[in-house]
Order: structure tokens, then sequence, then C-alpha cells
């Protein structure tokens, strides 16, 4: 993932707000020297607002060229149809493949990971898309011997998952031995939230209650972060690395399953969007 052929290609850094994309661009034992990629990252107004602001800092400290790819603007500029009903995740999808081919990337780095997700599990660490920017699950390349095939045509790309065999747990060891620093959004904070579907949700405009529903302030914490009204928090009083850790080794539904509404969709949710081009 070092090599300069692999630089050269045209390769990218593809940075959301997630926790393991902070780990995967912030550590010195993920990515390569200072300035080898440039960085992607995804944006739109419904993003949780602690969880912002990272990425230009970052990208300053590694020397990369950040691209912000909007959703917002995307919509503006007819790229997306916003119909009032789609999530802003799946609005992401047709943003993200502009933003590759109007760039030329050939390679595209995340943070996924294969405990994550049912869809992830399946996933090589090197995951070829096609002309169109879609997955096909039934056709991934073999990987024997950490032997990765990089070969591509013209148009299609690879996202490249460097932390596919990390664990929840993996990550937030990593983040306290190299000390990234991490939004706020982690830690445990006070939140007015409501409950919803089992998970608590954050207190907003775009979250309109439903009848029956009430806001108390708790404090909680966010394992995940993305669209604000699919992306629920959890009571916690982890408000250090050392406690984070400890809640984290106790858990046993990952981060993904316990509070994103996304992947409750259906029993394949994760998939049919990867399918369609999803980070």
């Amino acid at each position: 993932m070092r090599s300069r052929r692999v630089r050269e290609a045209g390769a990218d850094v593809l940075r959301r707000q997630g926790l393991d994309r902070h780990a995967a661009a912030g550590g010195e034992g993920v990515l390569p020297r200072q300035g080898a990629f440039p960085g992607a990252a995804g944006r739109h107004r419904l993003r949780l607002p602690r969880g912002l602001g990272h990425a230009r800092p970052l990208g300053r400290r590694l020397g990369v060229r950040l691209h912000v790819a909007s959703v917002e603007q995307a919509i503006k500029d007819g790229i997306v149809v916003d119909d009032g009903r789609t999530p802003r995740n799946r609005l992401q999808i047709g943003t993200l493949l502009n933003a590759i081919e109007e760039e030329g990337y050939t390679a595209a780095f995340g943070g996924g990971r294969r405990d994550e997700e049912k869809a992830r599990a399946k996933e090589r660490v090197y995951s070829h898309r096609d002309e169109f920017g879609q997955w096909d699950p039934k056709n991934q390349r073999p990987e024997l011997w950490s032997l990765y095939n990089g070969r591509i045509h013209e148009g299609e790309h690879m996202r490249v998952f460097p932390l596919s065999n990390w664990t929840e747990l993996d990550v937030w060891d990593y983040i306290r031995r190299e000390a990234i620093d991490i939004p706020s959004i982690y830690y445990a904070h006070q939140r007015r939230v409501f409950e919803r579907g089992g998970m608590l949700f954050t207190e907003s405009e775009f979250n309109p209650l439903r009848d029956g529903e009430t806001v108390t302030e708790r404090t909680v914490r966010f394992r995940t972060v993305g669209d604000l009204t699919l992306t629920g928090c959890l009571e916690s009083d982890a408000d250090d690395l050392d406690k984070i850790i400890e809640e984290v080794a106790a858990s046993r539904i990952t981060e993904r399953g316990a509070t994103r509404g996304d992947d409750k969709f259906s029993e394949a949710a994760m998939e049919d969007r990867k399918k369609e081009g999803y980070f």
C-alpha cells in the first residue's frame, strides 16, 4: 500500500468523519510519508456538528490537498436528486462517485473494518469497483498470503481498507498509543436526546419528534458518526480513552449494530448500498 506504484497511480485517502478514518489518517503506522496522497472528505449538512472541523487541520498536518465532496453542492449541481425521503447517506453515493471520476482517482483508502457489519466482513482489503463504481461481492479477488491484486481497467478504481482486520478495540488502543486527536463527540458529554426504535437520537430540527417521544438531557457518547437522523448515541460516562477502552472491551455488539439506523432498514441494507458505490 505504501509502494510508489500505488502513489503514482492516483490514489486518494478517502476520509469521512468516522473514528476509523481518524485512525487511518492520523497515525504514523497506517499511511505513508507526508504528502504521499491527496485527501478527500465527504460532507453534508446533516452531520453531527461536533464531528466536523477535523479534516482541514489534519490535512494541513499531513501535508495533503483536501478535496471536499459536498452533498449539498451535488444537489445544487444536479448530480444527485433530493426527493425529501432519501437519507443523506444514500445521496453520498452519487456525490462520491462523481468526485472520484472528476479527480481521476484510481484508489481510495478508507477505514472500514470487517467486524463492523456482515457486508464488510466479506469485503476484500482491495475492493474492486467497476466503471460504474459498483461492487460485486460474488466477483472478488483472492488475497492469499496477504498478496493484493490492484490491477484495474480504464474507468475502474479500488477501495482499499487497511484496517479490515482490526476491531473497534484495536482502533481505540491505536488512538491511545499514537495520541491521535479525535472529535469530542466520541467522549461522554451532555446532550438533549430522545428515544426511537430502541436508540437515542439527537434533538434537531431535522429530527422532528413523533407522537409519544420526549426530549431529555443525558450523558452520552457516539461510537460511530453519520447522518444525525439515522445515527444514535449511547448512555455512557466514558469521558477519557481509558474508560472508553474498558467500555468497548465489555461490549458484545458492534458500533453499527448498536447505533446506526441506516443498517436496520433490511438484513442487507449495507450490502445494497455498497453494491451501488457506497463507502
